[in-house]
């Protein structure tokens, strides 16, 4: 890779981690952390939250006339998601096994964990499940796809492409025929020998805050 471009993904990653961190504070500044996979809210947070739940009548009389029809339409996308759900497990279960590629962590992608949040009301809890899991699905998929990519055929494309997936920054540059034949098993044998995911929430923290511990 031309060191200009392993520059700038570097970047990429460290931007990502400078926002993680901007994201943590803003976490502090909402009275709440991550502790072990664990929600911890700052005493007296949890109250103001249920304070703040407004009741499911209230709630669907403030409903938009268009919300309530097209409901029935977005919610029947939960059978292809569920599908696909299904079909890409079962499809990395069997041939990443056979390719010797790591399998894709499921739970790092979907997260089920707003439902727990005191100010949603049941309808509200109910929208999130929905939205987290189809985007967790989504983004599931897109690293199984992404591994599948880099073995089968990592060779960048000719024209621009929005928003590719991070191992795109690292694949062939197009028409690069030489490298393509000679880095092809490279790919692969990197692949093969990634690290298990790791839970990067599963971070400890030290501070002494009054808490009130919710699982996630």
């Amino acid at each position: 890779m031309p060191r200009r471009i392993e520059h700038l993904a570097g970047e990429i990653v460290r931007l990502q981690a400078e926002l993680d961190r901007e994201i943590e504070k803003r976490r502090e500044d909402l009275g709440w952390r991550l502790n072990e996979s664990l929600v911890e809210f700052e005493h007296g947070i949890t109250q103001r939250h249920r304070q703040l739940r407004l009741g499911v009548g209230t709630f669907m009389g403030r409903s938009p006339l268009t919300t309530v029809v097209t409901a029935p339409l977005i919610y029947s996308l939960i059978i292809p998601v569920l599908l696909i759900d299904a079909w890409a497990s079962l499809y990395q279960a069997i041939c990443f096994r056979a390719y010797r590629i790591p399998r894709v962590r499921r739970s790092r992608y979907i997260v089920v964990d707003r439902g727990r949040l005191g100010y949603l009301n049941a309808v509200e809890a109910l929208n999130c499940l929905y939205c987290e899991y189809a985007n967790g699905v989504v983004a599931y998929v897109r690293e199984i796809s992404s591994r599948t990519e880099q073995y089968w055929c990592p060779i960048k494309h000719a024209l621009a492409i929005t928003d590719p997936h991070l191992r795109y920054y690292q694949f062939l540059e197009y028409g690069d025929a030489e490298g393509y034949r000679a880095r092809l098993e490279e790919f692969r044998k990197r692949l093969r020998t990634e690290p298990m995911d790791v839970d990067p929430a599963a971070k400890p923290d030290g501070s002494g805050r009054s808490t009130q511990t919710h699982p996630v």
